[in-house]
């Protein structure tokens, strides 16, 4: 580097470099953005450079990422999303596609985040609109029971009168497929062992229409949760193509083994289930962007994410009012402490993910045109608990540039970058070859309360939000600044 200062020397050229040196110090200071990497700003991006460069450029950070870390953790912003979070989801409550709650929430976080300091706008999509209606459910036979029941989204509703149908109990597709003879005209109850979320949903997913193509008139599904004090647990199903529609809903895991264990026996078992669910035309919403906007690239995006919508049920706080606010949250960190990247950092809380991802869809089909600008896309949608690591899809290139960003992460004790970034607002991004990027939490319990009543803002805590915010303000800053967007 010296001895090539010394030929523009002799090139005279030295004063033009110094004079751009000067020109982007004193950007730098207007537009709040931390010196230490200007000389940086002045290298050319056109050369590839050696991972010990890049090392050496990212732990340049450490300074600012501490500072990130203490404000969210120890300073002035310490429990800041929780209290955002409990103030947004005691006013609006939960969030279902198409409900006017959900329209409350998109003004409500329009208008804070704008008072908040950012660009905030609203891109306007078409979303399901699904209305529960009144629904129960009761065992008539071998005696009587009252059972707890949610309806599964987009279920069919049943006659006014109700179905009172002998139940056929099984644990698995295979022994429906075995059984198939007798499951016409009866109300098949899937009482299924949950082994992991990915694996059992498929239940609750397809088991209706599994049902319904060997003729059964109903279904009821054990709720996909490893844990339950008799709470039943909805979320969305799929009705098959040229398959009969049946009314289908979730049970308790408490009552599916009960009617398991009364078939086991031999006992007739009689339920009547009745359902005023109904799915109206897709209704109008919004997704919701604020930004700030990048002092030298702003067409470059690093894109932070949760959604907006809730199930009709609990409040919507883990799933995922807290991945919508620390969202929110690491611009407002970024925001207090004066500094503004290189690129745009773009928060997006979407809508309608329960529905399967259709706001982010929608977003996809309308920005892919400019794929090659954006450079991380990150959503949290697993809770907002004690942080793990941070997940990571990407070229073996852009991974050893992330682990060096997650060293930033030391004071939290969070340094660990694992495979597989996810979430279904952002999968269609790295598919495409966008990285990606999502949090890991200690999410041991977060599928006892998941789309259940006892999603609410009991079941966060201040200080793990803190550290939440925290790494998700480091990742996107740090990323948004560096010399060059991470290599696909």
């Amino acid at each position: 580097m010296r001895d090539r200062i010394a030929k523009m020397a002799q090139d005279g050229r030295l004063s033009i470099l110094f004079s751009f040196y000067m020109f982007l110090s004193m950007l730098s200071s207007q537009c709040g953005c931390h010196p230490h990497s200007a000389w940086a700003r002045a290298a050319s991006n056109n050369t590839a450079r050696k991972a010990s460069d890049v090392a050496a450029e990212v732990a340049g950070y450490a300074d600012v990422a501490k500072r990130i870390i203490d404000l969210a953790v120890f300073g002035a912003a310490q429990n800041r999303s929780y209290r955002r979070l409990a103030d947004f989801t005691d006013t609006i409550g939960n969030r279902v596609s198409g409900s006017h709650n959900l329209e409350m929430a998109i003004k409500y976080m329009y208008n804070a985040m704008t008072q908040d300091g950012f660009d905030v706008h609203l891109e306007p999509v078409k979303i399901p609109h699904w209305v529960r209606g009144e629904e129960s459910a009761e065992m008539i036979m071998p005696r009587a029971k009252s059972l707890a029941i949610l309806g599964l989204g987009s279920s069919v509703g049943t006659p006014p009168e109700g179905i009172a149908a002998e139940v056929l109990v099984v644990q698995s597709f295979e022994e429906l497929k075995h059984r198939a003879s007798e499951a016409a005209g009866r109300i098949v109850v899937f009482n299924q062992p949950f082994v992991s979320y990915w694996e059992t949903v498929a239940y609750r997913v397809y088991g209706a229409s599994e049902a319904a193509n060997v003729g059964a008139v109903a279904s009821l599904i054990r709720s996909i949760t490893p844990f339950s004090i008799n709470s039943p647990h909805t979320g969305w199903q799929d009705y098959q193509d040229g398959v009969n529609r049946i009314p289908t809903a979730c049970i308790t895991v408490e009552d599916a083994e009960l009617m398991w264990r009364m078939a086991q026996r031999g006992q007739r078992i009689v339920v009547r289930l009745t359902m005023a669910a109904k799915t109206l035309p897709d209704a109008d919403s919004f997704n919701t962007v604020a930004e700030i906007r990048g002092w030298q690239h702003p067409e470059q995006i690093v894109l932070l994410s949760g959604h907006l919508d809730s199930w009709d049920v609990g409040q919507g706080a883990i799933d995922d009012g807290g991945g919508a606010m620390i969202s929110w949250e690491a611009l407002s960190l970024i925001k207090d402490l004066g500094l503004r990247p290189r690129r745009t950092l773009r928060t997006v809380l979407w809508t309608a993910e329960e529905q399967g991802g259709v706001g982010a869809q929608q977003y996809y089909n309308l920005h892919k045109v400019n794929m090659s600008n954006f450079d991380l896309v990150m959503e949290s949608d697993l809770g907002t608990f004690s942080p793990v690591a941070l997940q990571f899809t990407g070229s073996d290139a852009s991974r050893k540039v992330m682990e060096e960003v997650v060293k930033l992460l030391a004071p939290i004790n969070t340094t660990k970058l694992e495979t597989h970034g996810e979430g279904t607002d952002i999968s269609q991004w790295m598919q495409a070859g966008v990285p990606g990027a999502s949090l890991h939490v200690a999410d041991s319990q977060y599928f006892w309360f998941h789309h259940s009543e006892g999603d609410t803002i009991t079941v966060q805590d201040p200080g793990e939000m803190d550290l939440c915010s925290a790494l998700w303000a480091v990742v996107a800053y740090v990323v948004a600044d560096l010399q060059d967007m991470l290599p696909r």
